[in-house]
């Protein structure tokens, strides 16, 4: 990775809670290549998480920002371009969560309070930073804006419930604005649909690992690790996509383009050899 490829850039990172999250090893890697950088997390994350101990390692600015509050993102937009002096290069949103995952409320049992809680912390608070972002102008021409995705936007895995709907979601609402900031003001973005990733929020879904396991299995490449997925936004957020944009972008080791993989089929046959049953 060329140590300055991001060299005179700023952003914001959404979502670093602990040296577990993407978006840690993404503001790592973009100070690294760089970067200044505003840290950003709701304020019940920065009381629990580490956030600070980032900043001091990237002496960047941590905002507290509740992203589901129009006023804490209007703030949280307008002070980092006091921070930076001006406008900005990119945006990491690395925010999700689900109350019904949290309560294990199965999804043909949900709560619909739950459900729209899912989708405006999920989703919807994606919009409020872009619509913000370009109320105020805040966004260099040819800059990059990526959010954290995951192939369950797609195809239905058991166990992620509604934060499959709110995937999906939030991919679309990566379309939308992307052509309206691309066609306005050269700005990009896309969604990155990262392989399962054992996060403090991931490791939260029922049957996590097993998903883990069934994904690596599955893809000829293995599963992407954290600072994989941290140098694949360090790409998206430099000049050499320029023309990438309103895309959903698969990392995960090619798991979204497999059917059956040798190491999955030889797994299955051996929960057969291993049953005693009469009929296997």
């Amino acid at each position: 990775m060329n140590k300055g490829l991001l060299k005179g850039k700023k952003g914001i990172i959404f979502g670093a809670l602990n040296d577990k999250s993407i978006a840690w090893h993404v503001a790592l890697k973009a100070w690294q290549n760089g970067a200044e950088l505003v840290l950003t997390n709701s304020p019940v994350a920065v009381r629990m998480g580490t956030i600070n101990e980032l900043a001091k390692i990237t002496s960047s600015r941590v905002i507290v920002a509740d992203a589901t509050s129009m006023i804490d993102i209007d703030k949280l937009i307008a002070e980092s371009m006091e921070v930076f002096g001006g406008r900005f290069d990119f945006i990491l949103h690395s925010i999700g969560m689900s109350p019904n995952v949290r309560k294990d409320i199965p999804y043909e049992n949900t709560s619909y309070e739950n459900m729209l809680k899912t989708f405006d912390i999920s989703a919807l608070s994606f919009h409020r930073v872009l619509q913000t972002a370009y109320k105020y102008d805040a966004i260099n021409p040819w800059g990059s804006v990526v959010a954290l995705s995951y192939v369950a936007a797609q195809r239905t895995l058991a166990g992620y419930n509604d934060m499959g709907d709110a995937k999906a979601l939030l991919e679309s609402i990566a379309r939308s604005f992307g052509y309206i900031y691309g066609r306005d003001r050269k700005v990009r973005i896309n969604t990155i649909s990262q392989s399962p990733t054992p996060t403090t929020a991931g490791s939260g879904i029922h049957g996590f690992d097993s998903l883990v396991d069934f994904s690596d299995r599955m893809s000829p490449l293995g599963n992407a690790t954290a600072e994989e997925c941290a140098d694949y936004c360090i790409a998206l957020f430099s000049d050499l996509t320029r023309k990438v944009t309103m895309q959903n972008l698969f990392h995960d080791g090619g798991f979204s383009s497999m059917g059956m993989s040798q190491r999955a089929i030889e797994q299955y046959q051996k929960s057969f050899d291993e049953c005693d049953c009469d009929e296997k």
